[in-house]
């Protein structure tokens, strides 16, 4: 198995930063595209724990609009192959003095490339 394919990086770290766009800039509709449409889906929240697809889509639409802005940093993206990677990054927010981490999963799928997995955490 090939690791960090360049254009497979590339197309990765592309979509990476599309969904740190639509995160910051509360873009739903992307959000929603970006994460795998499966009961299998999860993702783990600072306070809450989302099982399913269906779970997260209702997150989003719940979540507060304000404050979103961040910086990322340390950020560290790996493929595996053509279809699965990893993203990995640390971010700041201005509203609180700790850090918080994310992690992501990434698998290629015939609609393009979707989160299956994602923790964000806080120091």
């Amino acid at each position: 198995m090939e690791i960090n394919i360049p254009e497979i990086l590339a197309e990765v770290t592309a979509v990476f930063l599309r969904y740190e766009k639509a995160l910051t800039g509360n873009d739903v509709a992307v959000l929603d595209e970006l994460f795998f449409n499966s009961p299998h889906t999860i993702r783990y929240g600072v306070t809450e724990n989302l099982h399913g697809y269906e779970q997260i889509m209702a997150f989003r639409a719940a979540r507060p609009s304000q404050g979103l802005e961040r910086e990322i940093f340390n950020t560290v993206i790996t493929t595996y192959g053509r279809d699965f990677a990893t993203a990995n990054t640390e971010f700041r927010r201005a509203s609180t003095p700790k850090t918080g981490r994310q992690s992501q999963t990434w698998l290629r799928t015939p609609d393009g490339w979707r989160v299956v997995s994602a923790h964000v955490s806080l120091l």
